[in-house]
This record gives C-alpha cells, sequence and structure tokens, in this order.
C-alpha cells in the first residue's frame, strides 16, 4: 500500500482547516456567555434560549427553508424536462437558443437576474393583477428561475453517461415512454435528482441578493435578517440558529449515508 506523502498530508490538512475552522468558530462562539460574538466571557447556553424566544429571527428562518424547499422542488421538474430535452431530442430548430437560455442563469450576475425579475412581477402586476405585491411566492418563482439551470446541468450529465440500451430495449418489448421514464430512466438518474435537489435548496436558501428585489413586506428572509443586524451588531443568537441549521444538515448526511451503504451492502 502506497504511503502518502508528509507534505501532501500537510496540505490536505491546511486545506481542511481553512474549509471548517470558521464553521468551528462559529460553533464554539454560540456558546459564549458574552453578547459580543468576537469575545469570549465563558460557556453557556442561554442564547439558545434566547433564539427561542426570538420571533423574528425563528419567522425568517421557517420562510426560507420553506422558500428553499419549494423553490428546489420546481427547479427539479423544470431542470430535469430541460435536460432530457437537451441530450434526449437530439438537433432540433432552436435548440441553440434554448440550451443559451437554460444556461444563462450560471453566468448572469445576481443582481441583473433580481433587477430583471423585478420588473417581469411589476410588468405583469400591471397587465393582469397577479401577482399581488411582492411575497414569498415570487422569491419562489425567482429562485426557481436561478436554480433551473444548476438542476439541468447536473442531470444532463447524468442523462449523457447513461447506458441507453435498456431504454430501447424497453421500447423494443412494448413498453410506453412514460413507463420507460418512471421505471428505467427515473431510478438511474435519482442520484443526480437528490444532488440537483439539495444544489437548488443550499443555493435559495443563501440567497441574498435576488431575494432583496423581489421580497416584500412579510416575506423577509434569514439572510436578509443577518444582512440587516450587520448593521447594529450579529447577535449570538444567530451562532445558535447556525449550529442548529449546521447540526440539521449533518445528521441528514450521516443518515443518508448509512442507507446508501446499506443499499450497496444489499446489491453486493
Amino acid at each position: 500500500m502506497r504511503r502518502l506523502s508528509p507534505w501532501l498530508v500537510v496540505a490536505m490538512a491546511l486545506g481542511y482547516l481553512f474549509l471548517y475552522a470558521p464553521i468551528l468558530i462559529l460553533v464554539v462562539y454560540s456558546f459564549n456567555e458574552s453578547k459580543l460574538v468576537t469575545v469570549w466571557g465563558g460557556f453557556s447556553t442561554k442564547w439558545y434560549g434566547e433564539l427561542a424566544a426570538n420571533d423574528k429571527l425563528l419567522d425568517a428562518a421557517w420562510l426560507s427553508l420553506r422558500i428553499a424547499a419549494a423553490s428546489a422542488t420546481g427547479a427539479v421538474v423544470l431542470g430535469t424536462l430541460c435536460a432530457i430535452t437537451l441530450v434526449r431530442f437530439g438537433r432540433f430548430r432552436g435548440r441553440l437558443l434554448f440550451s443559451a437560455m437554460t444556461t444563462a442563469p450560471l453566468v448572469m450576475p445576481e443582481v441583473i437576474t433580481g433587477l430583471s425579475m423585478l420588473l417581469l412581477f411589476v410588468a405583469l402586476q400591471q397587465l393582469t393583477g397577479w401577482p399581488d405585491g411582492r411575497s414569498a411566492l415570487t422569491i419562489a418563482i425567482a429562485h426557481i428561475t436561478f436554480a433551473t439551470a444548476y438542476v439541468s446541468v447536473v442531470v444532463q450529465a447524468r442523462l449523457g453517461q447513461m447506458d441507453r440500451s435498456l431504454e430501447e430495449a424497453a421500447l423494443d418489448l412494448g413498453a410506453r415512454p412514460l413507463r420507460v421514464f418512471f421505471t428505467i430512466t427515473l431510478p438511474l438518474i435519482l442520484p443526480s435528482l437528490v444532488a440537483g435537489w439539495l444544489l437548488a435548496f443550499t443555493l435559495s436558501l443563501d440567497d441574498l441578493v435576488i431575494a432583496s428585489f423581489v421580497s416584500g413586506p412579510g416575506s423577509t428572509t434569514l439572510p436578509m435578517v443577518v444582512f440587516s443586524s450587520v448593521r447594529l451588531g450579529l447577535s449570538p443568537e444567530i451562532n445558535a440558529l447556525a449550529t442548529i441549521l449546521l447540526g440539521t444538515v449533518a445528521f441528514c448526511v450521516i443518515i443518508a449515508g448509512i442507507v446508501l451503504s446499506r443499499r450497496r451492502g444489499e446489491r453486493a
């Protein structure tokens, strides 16, 4: 067995330290007694109790989670349809334009995306009366718009690697295209759908710029609350909320890893 070079081990350690040391510091300071987030005043869990009584922060976090889940689900549906169109239908009139429009949000600045979505909603409201102002719905629609591009890229990569002989064999045996998709294609691309959903969920939960353009009264997301509180000084309650979110994500990742390892063991 080949031994790793000491320099490689040091480089890996420094890389992981650079990536995860800030997160570790955030978790440690969530148990800080002091009200100042940069001054250690002793161990305490009081900020978790303060967080439980902070309705503004909890409401913003709950709204962000709902918007992220809805936008990720919508982005997976639209992104999958775009990927199937680009991979399975070969050349067709307007393919280049369709492909460019699908991937444009990947390289477009968020300021441009947010401003264009705001102008679109204002124009629609003037013409049709919908949407009635800016709300969580307009934020979700805007997030679906730019997250669809990321999902499409992920699913396209998986579809391009698939062995189409399985689908062709099912079609030759008399299965309808829709049944082939749900029976063969969907299970094979399911890992990419999950990856795309998680990516879209993270992008939506983290977004500040686009949400600032298309949000309205009563639809303040968690990044907007955190950003607005920077002017007055961050509260350790935000560290406590971030620690809870990190713990939840870590728990879900561990459970997913256990389930995948068991499935691989059963197949083996």
